[in-house]
């Protein structure tokens, strides 16, 4: 049986042999090889930038329509819980960041390098047909239309639209990301920037993988502050999902063992049967404590301090991006990128660097999300118990 050679060895390899082919390059003084790499890198990052507001438009429009035509209380009750969750998530990794990571990472610490010419041999400009901003508004525009009018033939269109994009992400991009990488790391290398950075990001993924740790203790303690369940007891009937979302990288792939596991919490069948598919597409508190102290590191490394006013005006938009984040590997981050870009000025290498540290915590980002979809689903059948029993009250009264 032929075994599928995973995204993230392929990153792994790629990240590694950026930087001995940089490496050796700087030492023989010949950068040729690291200029054809520094070519593609910007030709691909220029397509990707070019295919931001259709991600945006081909997946946000059509789930806003979806999640419409499911609509009910418990929906938006639902949706506005995966928001908050995903906002509060990011503000808790900005205070954490900026507390702990001045400590590990000099500002401006990874600038230092040698001046060689690494620049690309040619680049080709291919501007994005609309802003991200206007992608947003739009997807959201005939998102909201096509829920209220229940519209058949453009939600068909759009499904259409959204296969052509998930086919140009799955057969383009996510395939050359690898090379993309390497050739951004093999910049780096050559210019003599690569420790500090290395140094520098072995600090951020630590606390990533902590802070996604703690946020799920205090999930699951709201719960029980709710509920009266032991919080250790539910995260650990979370477990099989949790290791599950490890080895799969997927959230929707998880989502039978979260639905058993789910069922263990004492959640009612019709909860769970709602709220653990519908947050396994718009529930992503982990990837946003990623995404938020990714950017904190990149900033910082840059020479940028992250302030506050900044970053909870990207937190606050990423909230809304993660909702209706493509359910694809490194969905929330490429669902980010023009958030990265326009509200944090994030070049491509900088983004570059983003899509490495994403992917290289991808599992345990997803993992976390998962796990965190079976506090949510104790907090609304909480909700939906709490409801049932007022209106019942109310009857009798009447």
């Amino acid at each position: 049986m032929k075994q599928k050679f995973g995204l993230l060895p392929k990153l792994i390899i790629g990240i590694i042999s950026g930087i001995v082919f940089g490496l050796i390059s700087g030492k023989m003084e010949v950068y040729q090889g690291v200029r054809l790499l520094s070519t593609f890198s910007s030709i691909f990052g220029n397509f990707l930038k070019f295919m931001i507001p259709f991600i945006i438009i081909g997946f946000v429009a059509p789930s806003i329509a979806e999640l419409g035509k499911k609509a009910s209380k418990l929906l938006g009750i639902t949706a506005a819980f995966a928001y908050l969750s995903a906002v509060f998530a990011g503000i808790m990794a900005y205070f954490a960041g900026a507390l702990i990571l001045p400590k590990f990472i000099k500002i401006g610490e990874a600038i230092v390098g040698k001046e060689i010419d690494v620049t690309p041999f040619f680049n080709i400009e291919m501007p994005p047909i609309v802003g991200v901003m206007t992608a947003l508004v739009t997807a959201f525009v005939l998102g909201l239309g096509m829920a209220v009018l229940k519209e058949k033939n453009l939600f068909s269109v759009l499904k259409d639209f959204q296969h052509i994009v998930t086919l140009v992400v799955n057969k383009v991009l996510i395939p050359f990301i690898p090379v993309y990488i390497t050739g951004i790391f093999a910049k780096l290398s050559a210019t003599g920037k690569i420790f500090g950075t290395i140094k520098a990001f072995s600090s951020v993924f630590i606390m990533i993988l902590i802070l996604q740790v703690i946020y799920l203790l205090m999930q699951y303690t709201i719960a029980r502050i709710l509920t009266g369940r032991n919080q250790f007891e539910a995260m650990k009937n979370l477990l099989p999902a949790y290791f599950t979302a490890l080895g799969t990288q997927s959230s929707a792939a998880t989502i039978p063992v979260s639905l058993e596991a789910s069922r263990k919490n004492g959640v009612d069948d019709d909860i769970v049967d709602f709220v653990v598919p519908l947050c396994a597409t718009i529930h992503l508190a982990g990837d946003t404590i990623t995404l938020v102290l990714g950017a904190m590191g990149i900033m910082m490394v840059a020479g940028g301090v992250p302030e506050f006013g900044t970053m909870l005006q990207y937190i606050l938009m990423l909230g809304v991006t993660m909702v209706a984040a493509p359910g694809i590997p490194g969905g929330g981050v490429y669902a980010a990128l023009g958030l990265l870009e326009n509200l944090l000025r994030f070049d491509q290498s900088q983004q570059a660097l983003m899509i490495a540290l994403h992917f290289s915590q991808d599992s345990f980002g997803t993992a976390t999300n998962v796990t965190g979809d079976g506090a949510i689903a104790i907090i609304i059948d909480y909700i939906n118990k709490k409801s049932i029993a007022k209106n019942k009250k109310i009857g009798k009264t009447a």
